[in-house]
């Protein structure tokens, strides 16, 4: 993603130096003698890689004889795509690689966590930092360009820490990893992005269902209180929202005024223009990969500029804001 940060005579950002360090060293590793091991995951990492990379290249093919191609933009994602198969294939190389990748999950939401700390010290002008400008209008975003990279940050690193919470046998380990979602969830809220937390509400109930799952499996059958007060509530859960539901609907207002308040402006116009701004860009997208028989153009953005007042002088093309929908395009 691109950052606010950039390193000195070069044309990208501190992140990417890194993973492009690390790869080398893992190289090196490997090229002077060092033990490979080539697990089951290793295999279908590759398999995936390998054909990922064959419709990218197909939809390349068909982007160069069908329409004009924005290099910038397709250099920029073929990067991205190099390093991310780089650094998932080699990390599954690894001898050990369950505990290494285990261990770099604990460091990723060190840094995380104390990286969120220093942008909110930033942004309250606890910090100064001259280069970066913390706050796009009313929105955080931190290091990163725009907003929504900052929120998809924490919606990655905040259902990583609850599952290493949720998996560790430490105390400390746990504490910690608890302790890290409180800025995690706080900066993602202040970038007000309604993707985030739609998906953060979203994630948390699909876990909660997976633990309730896990835990009455691994109960043996055995009859405990807890396991018993817990059955006895999922049990009841639709019965109970049923018997509720005359209450809700007679305080519907609150509702309704409750769910716009979680959103970005509060529900009011730029909600608005947000909603129909991605319905344009998906509806774009669908059509323009129906153009390309389905085949995609490559990496890259391959949309129209949207009709939006600060969206369309701009001098690329634009992505679709759906993963689904920007892979569709690309191949």
């Amino acid at each position: 993603f691109a950052s606010q940060i950039s390193v000195p005579g070069l044309p990208f950002g501190y992140g990417e130096l890194f993973l492009i360090i690390w790869i080398m060293l893992s190289l090196g590793r490997i090229l002077a003698g060092g033990s490979i091991v080539a697990t089951p995951a290793f295999a279908k990492l590759a398999k995936f890689w390998l054909l990922l990379s064959l419709t990218l290249a197909v939809g390349t093919f068909v982007g160069y004889f069908t329409s004009v191609l924005y290099l910038t933009g397709l250099s920029h994602d073929a990067m991205a795509y190099v390093l991310l198969a780089s650094v998932t294939c080699l990390a599954a190389l690894e001898p050990d690689a369950e505990l290494r990748l285990r261990r770099s999950a604990w460091w990723v939401i060190a840094i995380a966590t104390g990286a969120f700390l220093v942008q909110l010290g930033v942004a309250w002008g606890w910090i100064h930092q001259s280069e970066v400008e913390p706050w796009y209008w009313d929105r955080l975003r931190g290091w990163s360009e725009n907003p929504n990279q900052l929120a998809l940050y924490c919606a990655v690193f905040g259902p990583l820490a609850l599952h290493l919470a949720t998996t560790t046998q430490s105390r400390w380990a746990q504490l910690f990893a608890f302790s890290s979602l409180v800025p995690i969830f706080y900066v993602g809220r202040l970038t007000k992005s309604d993707t985030y937390l739609y998906t953060t509400i979203l994630s948390g109930l699909v876990f909660l269902g997976l633990w309730l799952r896990a835990w009455f499996a691994s109960s043996s059958g055995k009859a405990t209180l807890s396991r018993e007060i817990a059955l006895l509530l999922v049990v009841g859960a639709v019965p109970l929202a049923i018997a509720a539901a005359p209450y809700v609907v007679t305080e519907e207002s609150s509702v309704a005024e409750f769910a716009k308040s979680l959103t970005k402006d509060g529900g009011d116009e730029a909600t608005a223009e947000t909603f129909d701004l991605r319905v344009f860009l998906w509806g774009q997208a669908i059509e323009t990969g129906l153009q390309s028989w389905s085949l995609g153009l490559g990496p890259g953005p391959h949309l129209e500029r949207p009709p939006v007042a600060d969206k369309q002088f701009l001098e690329r093309p634009f992505e679709a804001h759906s993963t689904i929908l920007d892979l569709y395009l690309q191949g």
